[in-house]
């Protein structure tokens, strides 16, 4: 199992560092760049910001729910959901949505390609296969996915102040001084270092498991399912591993 594991690192390894060449053509590789980012960023939108509306909404009526001591200042509740979504909630809940919104069709995409030959066919034309696929879909990863998380965390707030005000929960002066007491700035650089290190995740291990495919259409389903499931594991072990050592 270990040489397993060591096996499909090196091959990763191998593909990124094949992928960080320089391009043949421009043009054509900022037309895919592009491409890739409408994907990963602008056709995720939607699900981000409904995701997102209602954890914070949900956060703010549980943690007030808990907070029934009458001894807590209410503006508590606005200061822990303003911590919880930066530090935890919008970085890596959205990011495992995203693995397996990006990461399956990242994964079938290149896999399509793999078994139809049409990636054979660029390498016979002297096109840098891992650079023109890959390549592109991790620079517009890391670009998109902290722009998405820091969407995230304003519409998490914002939903936060909305379930407040329709419950009766907190007052608009209440959770706005909930919001800038305590406020530590380190806490919105730790969220862009979580979301930069998913979205590599989210990127890479996807673009792995397609480009080496092998086989037919199956074989395609189990590679997208198999990029899913890893990317969400290693998603909460790199959680669990930037918390000790940043926090």
């Amino acid at each position: 199992m270990l040489q397993n594991f060591f096996g499909h690192f090196g091959k990763i390894i191998l593909m990124v560092k094949g992928g960080f060449t320089r391009p043949e053509n421009t043009k054509v590789y900022w037309k895919e760049f592009m491409e890739q980012c409408s994907d990963i960023g602008i056709r995720t939108l939607p699900i981000v910001i409904i995701i997102s509306l209602f954890l914070g909404m949900v956060l703010t009526i549980q943690t007030a729910y808990q907070l029934v001591n009458p001894l807590i200042p209410k503006y508590v509740v606005a200061g822990i959901v303003r911590d919880s979504t930066i530090l935890e909630l919008s970085p890596t809940v959205i990011c495992i949505v995203l693995a397996g919104v990006v990461g399956s069709k990242i994964a079938s995409e290149l896999g399509n390609m793999r078994v139809s030959e049409q990636i054979d066919a660029l390498e016979i034309m002297g096109i840098n296969t891992k650079t023109y696929l890959v390549l592109p879909k991790v620079l517009a990863a890391l670009i998109m996915i902290p722009c998405l998380i820091v969407i995230s965390i304003a519409i998490s707030i914002w939903g936060g102040y909305l379930a407040g005000r329709f419950s009766h929960i907190l007052s608009r002066q209440q959770f706005y001084d909930g919001l800038i007491k305590g406020f530590l700035p380190y806490n919105l650089f730790f969220a862009m270092i979580k979301s930069a290190t998913f979205a590599l995740i989210i990127s890479i291990i996807p673009c792995y498991y397609g480009y080496y495919v092998e086989g037919g259409a199956l074989e395609i389903g189990r590679a997208s399912t198999t990029a899913v499931i890893i990317s969400c594991i290693m998603i909460l072990c790199a959680d669990y591993g930037l918390s000790i050592l940043l926090l």
